[in-house]
């Protein structure tokens, strides 16, 4: 797809009709955020296990998890905005294993973020359902995190 066509499909809601189900241009790019093997060594450092009990890569793969972001359409843009919100990406994905900050890693910076989590990028996000609208709520923090204070 040209990026003329990405430009256009921004301005308009596109629907395509197929045999069974309507396909609709959601206006959001995607980013989809996949652990490595150092965030995988993380995890297993969190809880000793028995010899062999250790979640492997394949196991937290599973988990990856789809941002929807502005809609970008260069590699540029897209790289910018990551660079700019990664440590909100990276205390996401952190919390999702570790709900007590002092058990993360000490410095949360572009290094760790590129150690830990593999990025892929897709300029185009549809939806596929066509019987539920989509709906959105807002992430606060007390719902991602328990609270630590030390007593």
């Amino acid at each position: 797809m040209s990026a003329a066509t990405l430009i256009m499909s921004r301005s308009i809601r596109v629907e395509m009709t197929t045999e069974e189900c309507a396909m609709k241009l959601v206006n959001r790019s995607a980013l989809s955020v996949k652990p490595t093997q150092a965030f995988v060594d993380w995890i297993n450092l969190l809880e000793p296990t028995e010899e062999g009990d250790d979640l492997t890569l394949s196991d937290v793969d599973q988990e990856s998890t789809v941002y929807l972001i502005p809609e970008m359409d260069t590699e540029e843009a897209l790289h910018t905005y990551v660079r700019e919100r990664y440590l909100d990406i990276l205390e996401n994905e952190l919390s999702a294993w570790e709900e007590d900050y002092r058990m993360w890693p000490d410095a949360l910076d572009w290094e760790l973020f590129e150690r830990f989590l593999l990025v892929e990028f897709s300029y185009l996000s549809v939806d596929l359902d066509d019987d539920t609208p989509l709906e959105s709520s807002v992430i606060e923090e007390d719902d991602l995190l328990l609270d630590n204070e030390e007593d």
